[in-house]
C-alpha cells in the first residue's frame, strides 16, 4: 500500500496550490473569445464528421473568406483601429454551426449581412443584434432553400454536458454567465410547469435537458456580452423575456425556431434596458 502524505507534505502542497494556480492563470489566455473560438471549432468538426451536419467543405470556406473580408473592408472604411478578427470568426462558426442550405452562396451572404449590421445597426458604443443570431434570421426568412435543422444535435448526453462545462467557462471568463442560468432556469421552468398542468410524462423536461441546441443558444448566443444589457439586474429581467417568448412560440404558437426568433425579437430592448438600469459596458480583455 501506498503510504499517505505526511502533515508537512500537506502543508507544503496547500502553500504551493495557489502559486501553481496563479502561475497557470498568469499564462492562460485572458481573453474568454479564444475559448469560444476553440470551442465551437471543435463542435463543428466533431458535428461534420459525427454527426452528419450536412455542411458542405465549400460553404464553409466561402462564410470564413466572406466574413473576413467583410470585416476588413469596414475596419478600413470607418478607420478602426481594432479590427476584432475574433468576433468575426465566432460568426462565422455561428452561421456554419447553426444555418443549412441548398447553395453555396447563402452563408457567405448571411454572415456578409450579419457582420455588416454590426457597424451600421447600433445604439451607443454597442452594436444592437448578436451577428449570428441576425443572420441565421435574414437568412431563413429571406432566402428560400435556407433552414436551421434542430434535430441535427441529436439528444447524447455527453454531448450536452460538454456543452455546459466549456460553455459555463466561456461565460464565467466573459463576467456574463448570470445570463446564461437565469434564461436556462425560466424555459426549463415554464416547461416543467406545463409538464405538470397537462400530466406529461418527465421524460419530455429530460429531452429538453438533453437539447444541444439549447445549451448552445444559452452559453454561446444569449450570453453575447455585447449585446446583452450591462447590468445585471436587467440581464436578469432580459433573459425571463426571452425564455417566455421563446415558450410561448413553441409550445403556444407551435411554430419552429424559438430561441433564435426570441432573442431576435427581445434584442431591440436591450438599449431601453441599458438607459433604464445603467451600467458600465463590458471591455473584453485582451490577451
Amino acid at each position: 500500500m501506498q503510504a499517505s502524505a505526511t502533515p508537512g507534505e500537506r502543508g507544503a502542497w496547500r502553500q504551493s496550490a495557489p502559486r501553481v494556480a496563479g502561475w497557470m492563470q498568469a499564462r492562460l489566455p485572458r481573453d474568454a473569445r479564444l475559448y469560444q473560438i476553440l470551442f465551437l471549432a471543435v463542435l463543428l468538426g466533431s458535428g461534420v464528421v459525427a454527426r452528419d451536419f450536412a455542411l458542405r467543405w465549400e460553404q464553409a470556406a466561402l462564410t470564413f473568406a466572406a466574413g473576413m473580408t467583410t470585416q476588413l473592408l469596414w475596419a478600413r472604411v470607418l478607420n478602426l483601429p481594432k479590427r476584432n478578427w475574433l468576433s468575426a470568426i465566432i460568426t462565422c462558426f455561428g452561421v456554419s454551426i447553426l444555418l443549412r442550405a441548398d447553395s453555396l452562396w447563402v452563408h457567405p451572404l448571411a454572415v456578409m449581412l450579419a457582420l455588416s449590421a454590426k457597424f451600421v445597426v447600433r445604439s451607443g458604443n454597442k452594436h444592437v443584434f448578436n451577428p449570428a443570431n441576425l443572420g441565421v434570421i435574414l437568412a431563413i426568412t429571406l432566402v428560400p432553400g435556407a433552414w436551421i435543422s434542430p434535430g441535427q444535435w441529436g439528444n447524447d448526453l455527453a454531448y450536452a454536458a460538454w456543452f455546459v462545462v466549456l460553455g459555463a467557462l466561456v461565460t464565467q471568463r466573459a463576467r456574463r454567465w448570470d445570463i446564461s442560468w437565469v434564461f436556462l432556469l425560466a424555459f426549463l421552468g415554464l416547461i416543467a410547469l406545463r409538464i405538470a398542468w397537462l400530466g406529461q410524462s418527465w421524460a419530455v423536461l429530460g429531452h429538453q435537458l438533453q437539447s444541444g441546441a439549447l445549451l448552445l443558444f444559452a452559453f454561446f448566443m444569449i450570453s453575447d456580452p455585447m449585446t446583452i444589457p450591462n447590468h445585471r439586474g436587467a440581464r436578469v429581467i432580459y433573459a425571463m423575456l426571452v425564455a417566455s417568448v421563446a415558450f410561448v412560440w413553441q409550445y403556444q404558437m407551435y411554430k419552429p425556431n424559438a430561441l433564435v426568433w426570441a432573442l431576435f425579437l427581445a434584442t431591440p430592448l436591450v438599449p431601453v434596458l441599458d438607459r433604464l438600469l445603467p451600467a458600465p459596458q463590458h471591455v473584453w480583455r485582451q490577451s
